[in-house]
Formats: structure tokens, sequence, C-alpha cells
């Protein structure tokens, strides 16, 4: 569903499906997203060191040595396979997604197909993008910045990279509501409950309820842009008006 362009940043969005129903996502954005990558590569360094003294073990046993060349694609094949073996998975995360409560979805909100999973991550290739050089041994090691899949998060309104792009996925949490509780802000300064001014209908009581349940996932410019289309209920300016809805949803869930 297409947003207007003066709509403020807001990481809870609505995505409108053909059948007219809609989904609310919270797309990660790349700090937890880099933090979740980090663990991963913990998790796949002790996974090579495991497959290298296998490799080892097997090299003494039958004699054979594989090749510089085969050994770089048994590691892009090792690499590409993590990624694409937990994301295609029933919990669509891998270990350090999982730990950060992420988790891979279509566009749509809906599970990613194994071919968007196993596309999203061959554009990799590009995302890690440029390479920086380590000196080591003589030599240099090539280090993945990406610096390309930052950039392309930072200018996409659902923080996706040029992976989930080209595959239509997401990355998103996998319980928002969780996320709320641990960032949730203090209460507003001198936010009582009272009761509302005029009798609600059971569809207006909700929806105050759930405005003050879902504030915390909204930046300021956007509770008070909500607060503004029911300043007819509480006959006061928007940022005042945040503090009145408040009031009213505490009174509406505790009576």
């Amino acid at each position: 569903m297409s947003q207007p362009a003066s709509q403020p940043l807001d990481t809870m969005q609505r995505i409108e499906l053909a059948e007219g129903v809609e989904v609310e996502l919270h797309p990660a954005g790349p700090m937890v997203r880099a933090v979740a990558y980090l663990i991963d590569v913990v998790w796949m360094i002790v996974g090579y060191i495991a497959l290298v003294i296998v490799y080892r073990i097997m090299v003494s046993m039958v004699g054979i040595e594989v090749g510089g060349g085969a050994a770089a694609l048994i590691f892009f094949a090792f690499y590409w396979g993590y990624q694409v073996y937990f994301e295609a998975g029933p919990r669509a995360a891998t270990p350090g997604k999982r730990s950060m409560g992420l988790r891979v979805v279509a566009e749509t909100g809906g599970p990613a197909s194994p071919s968007a999973v196993m596309l999203r991550n061959l554009a990799r290739v590009a995302d890690v993008l440029p390479f920086a050089y380590l000196p080591l041994g003589g030599g240099e090691l090539p280090l993945p910045t990406y610096f390309t899949g930052l950039l392309v998060c930072l200018f996409t309104r659902r923080f996706q990279r040029l992976g989930d792009i080209v595959a239509r996925t997401l990355v998103v949490y996998t319980n928002p509501a969780a996320q709320v509780l641990k960032k949730t802000p203090p209460p507003l300064p001198g936010t009582m409950p009272y009761p509302p001014p005029v009798t609600l209908t059971r569809e207006e009581r909700s929806a105050v309820v759930r405005f003050q349940e879902r504030s915390a996932l909204w930046s300021p410019a956007r509770r008070e842009e909500l607060a503004g289309h029911a300043s007819g209920l509480t006959q006061t300016p928007p940022a005042e008006g945040v503090s009145q809805l408040s009031g009213m949803a505490i009174w509406l869930r505790d009576s």
C-alpha cells in the first residue's frame, strides 16, 4: 500500500494484501541485524574450524588434498549453506537472528519461499562490497565491509538490503510486543486514568486502548499525528492529546 512521502518514519508498518486484509510488520533496523550477523559469524567460525579438523583427518587417512580453488569453493558453500539452511527452515532465522528475536519473511508477511531465501543470500555477494584488506602473514586477508548493504538499508523504508529487494523479503521482529517491553518509555508526566468525556462504541474503546498499548512502537511525531485524529474526543492539541488518550486507555482497560 503506497504511503505519502511526508509520512513520519514508523517502524510498525501496515501492508495491505490483495484480499483487502491488513497485516502489521515490525522491520528490524541495520544495528540489530548487524549484531545478529556477528553472532552468526562466531557460529560460522566454530563450524568452519570443525570442518577443517574433519578435512585434515580425512587427508591423513586418504592422503589426497584438494587445491586452493576447491577449498575456497567449499568455504563459500559452507558460508552460503549456513544462511540458507536456517532461513529456509521452519524458524526462518539463523541462530544469530533467532537470538535477537528476528526472522525472515516475504514482503506480504508470510513465510519466505526456499527460492527467495536462496536468492537473497546469493545477492549477499553484492551487499558485502567493498572489501577491506587486512595484512596477514605477508599477504592480505579480504574482509567484507557490508557498506553497500548498510547504505541500501538506510535508504529503504523497510530496511531492506539488496538481497531483500531482489528476493522481496524482509527481516522483522518475531514478537514486536516483546521488543516494546524492553524499550517502553516511562509513563508521561501527569498521565492519570479518567473516563472518556462521551460514551464510546466498542470499536472506539478498542482503538483508544490499542493506541496506548502500541504507542511505544511509534516515534513521538507519529504518536502526535495519530492523537490529532482524535482531537474531537480529547479537545486538546496533539501533544497533549497523547497523554489524554493514554489516561482514557488506562481507565478503559481497568474498568
